[in-house]
């Protein structure tokens, strides 16, 4: 059981939420949701069955809002946004399915996860299912530049699973490879994602690179934030069982800050624990002192700071508009999940 982590560490505390983003995309989204349980049917019925399971499990369907939002932004006011907020969040859900089977997961957003109901094969193949339906999509759009982002966005998170993969138990990963491994797995998503919004709005390229860096740095912020949270009792109001990634002996940075700020018995407990897997009762709390005695969870939340920092600066090329405020704000609301 993890113990609860005070992160805060300021005065002018806020406590933004996705309110604005669920409002200024809301009709749109019912228009994708109905998409989804459409392209979701199937003559094979576990294939419904069990992506129907995964869509009433809840999420905040983040990534397709970031689409519909970014458009919107770019003055886009057509429909192919939808389509391809679609088959954004497809590639997302596929890779949710094959990521639970890997890690071994046993919940997902609080519910049972699917391969804990339906088992590891059904799940793989229903997430290739998923796959499939996106690229569906990306060919119902048309557009190669549309097919060339999200393509390549596919394929670059499968090379960043494995890189995860690679580095579990091994403590001698350092923060630029923890870094690519994020950049990959979920900071490209969420670029992609972002960037087709300028494209179906035909907006010049320098604005296509805005949004891509805009969405990659957010995305860093949002997977910096859920590594902290894996160490803190807060995981546990997200529906998520605190410490998964210690258990697993996944390598993230509030690992790698406290390894490298320890003495030569902390650095043995961290390989015995993460390497070994060598773990008994109380192992996750010691884990956690440490990290709060070395300042890796704090220093954790100020690197996802830098990034979002980064990620607003991005946004400047564009004019000032709700929907330009309501996409910042995405990047307070990313920050302070960890409050």
């Amino acid at each position: 059981m993890g113990v609860v982590v005070n992160l805060e560490s300021g005065p002018d505390l806020q406590s933004p939420s996705l309110d604005p983003l669920i409002d200024l995309t809301a009709d749109d989204i019912k228009d994708v949701n109905t998409l989804i349980v459409h392209l979701m049917d199937s003559p094979v019925a576990l294939i419904p069955q069990l992506a129907g399971y995964l869509v009433s499990a809840g999420g905040k369907r983040l990534r397709p809002m970031m689409t519909l939002a970014s458009a919107r932004m770019c003055g886009y006011d057509g429909e192919r946004h939808k389509g391809l907020a679609a088959c954004v969040e497809f590639i997302h859900t596929a890779t949710l399915l094959h990521d639970d089977v890997v890690d071994e997961s046993s919940l997902r957003r609080g519910l049972a996860s699917a391969n804990a109901v339906w088992g590891n094969q059904a799940s793989v193949l229903v997430g290739d299912f998923l796959f499939s339906r996106a690229f569906e999509l990306m060919v119902t759009d048309g557009s190669l530049e549309v097919l060339a982002v999200l393509s390549k966005a596919s394929s670059v998170i499968a090379e960043g699973e494995v890189l995860q993969l690679m580095t579990t138990n091994d403590t001698e990963t350092g923060e630029t490879q923890y870094l690519e491994v994020i950049k990959s797995k979920t900071a490209q998503l969420f670029s992609a994602a972002c960037r087709i919004g300028a494209l179906v709005a035909d907006r010049p390229k320098v604005e296509e690179d805005a949004l891509e860096t805009f969405g990659m740095n957010l995305g860093i912020t949002f997977q910096l934030i859920d590594d902290t949270l894996d160490y803190s009792a807060k995981q546990a109001d997200l529906g998520k069982t605190v410490g998964d990634d210690f258990k697993e002996g996944k390598i993230t940075l509030p690992v790698i800050l406290a390894f490298r700020r320890g003495n030569d018995d902390e650095r043995v407990f961290w390989q015995r624990k993460l390497e070994d897997l060598d773990q008994q009762d109380g192992d996750l709390e010691h884990a956690i002192e440490l990290m709060v005695k070395h300042g890796a969870l704090e220093d954790t939340v100020e690197r996802a700071r830098h990034y979002g920092a980064i990620a607003r600066d991005a946004m400047g090329i564009f004019e000032d508009s709700h929907e330009k405020a309501t996409l910042i704000d995405t990047i307070d609301f990313c920050i302070h999940r960890a409050y």
